[in-house]
């Protein structure tokens, strides 16, 4: 079964900084496309950075306020170095963590969660940037409808998949969560079936009530039988 990527997910058109950007220019950069942080690429388009709003911020809170507070001494001393710097390169956070298209989704927000970072740039097998990918972006499967997810459940993990006569189980969907109902031949069929739906783009949770003719996880097999579950 075909699923989401970074590729399908991420955004093509990146807004840029050079290592020479005035702080002024990566501002107007930002407010201009919306964004709240842009990478900062070599003239081989290779992300060496990246610049955030929140590194314009603590340039800015570097600076003397109305009330005359030194910002080197207060209780968050603002480091020499943001104090100084004048341009992306000066200022940028390194080194920059990167993506590859081909990454799958939960590895890529698990990625960003380990490392407590909200966006990625995207890098080809030549180091170029290709697009970025934001935390917002990769939850983009879950926003999937209903009866799309209830489709490939059917066509894909109990047809093409499980190969099962139609009509021996049925699946519905609502609010991502799959409810599976039916009669399966052997009892270890049930877990192979949660696992592929949960691996459906969009599921929440599954939810089984499928019924069993051998138990075949069993040393002696039980008669036929039935078990419920949530996955």
């Amino acid at each position: 079964m075909p699923h989401r990527t970074v590729a399908d997910v991420m955004t093509r058109d990146v807004a840029t900084a050079s290592p020479e950007a005035t702080l002024k220019a990566v501002a107007w950069t930002l407010d201009y496309n919306r964004v709240s942080a842009v990478p900062v690429v070599d003239t081989r388009r290779h992300p060496i950075g990246i610049i955030s709003e929140a590194d314009l911020l603590r340039r800015q809170a570097g600076l003397p306020d109305t009330a005359g507070h030194d910002p080197m001494h207060g209780p968050s001393p603002v480091g020499r170095h943001s104090m100084d710097a004048r341009t992306a390169g000066e200022l940028m956070s390194t080194p920059v963590l990167t993506a590859r298209p081909e990454w799958g989704i939960v590895e890529t927000a698990r990625f960003l969660h380990e490392r407590g970072i909200k966006r990625l740039p995207v890098i080809d097998e030549t180091g170029t940037l290709v697009g970025i990918v934001s935390r917002s972006d990769l939850l983009r499967p879950m926003l999937r409808r209903d009866d799309a997810i209830c489709d490939e459940i059917v066509a894909e993990v109990l047809g093409r998949t499980l190969r099962m006569t139609p009509g021996g189980v049925s699946a519905s969907v609502r609010e991502g969560v799959v409810t599976v109902s039916g009669r399966v031949e052997e009892r270890s069929t049930i877990t192979v079936i949660e696992r592929l739906c949960n691996s459906v783009d969009g599921v929440v949770s599954v939810d089984q009530s499928l019924e069993f003719a051998v138990d075949d996880l069993a040393l002696d097999p039980d008669p036929p039988n039935s078990t419920t579950g949530r996955g």
